[in-house]
């Protein structure tokens, strides 16, 4: 039974479940389907990685104390984070990944690592 490929239009000979003529046509077609969305959480998980790493290199002894104006001429981006933890007396820690802090007072932040606070 002759198939059309998906990607290209061609007619090719294979497998009852293949539905390309070949890797390449496979890529481009999976490449253009999940470009913008790929693209999109790229440059997030970018984001991410790079607050991240801020963080640990600043977090060089419990409790160090950094303005946010420091983060800031690092280029951390305080709107992007992993996740949130509140402690049982209200506390909010934000984290990315494993690298956290928390407010202090305004323009202070305590950095912790996600074990600081078990």
């Amino acid at each position: 039974m002759e198939k059309v490929c998906k990607e290209c239009g061609d007619k090719f000979a294979g497998r009852s479940d293949a539905k390309f003529c070949s890797d390449q046509c496979r890529s481009s077609f999976n490449n253009k389907e999940n470009g913008y969305q790929s693209s999109y959480v790229r440059k997030i998980n970018a984001v991410l990685r790079r607050n991240r790493k801020i963080l640990s290199d600043l977090n060089t002894a419990e409790g160090t104390e950094v303005t946010a104006s420091e983060l800031g001429r690092k280029g951390f981006d305080f709107e992007f984070f992993t996740t949130t933890y509140t402690t049982p007396k209200g506390e909010m820690y934000q984290y990315c990944y494993d690298q956290g802090y928390i407010e202090k007072e305004p323009d202070v932040f305590v950095l912790v690592s996600m074990e600081d606070y078990d």
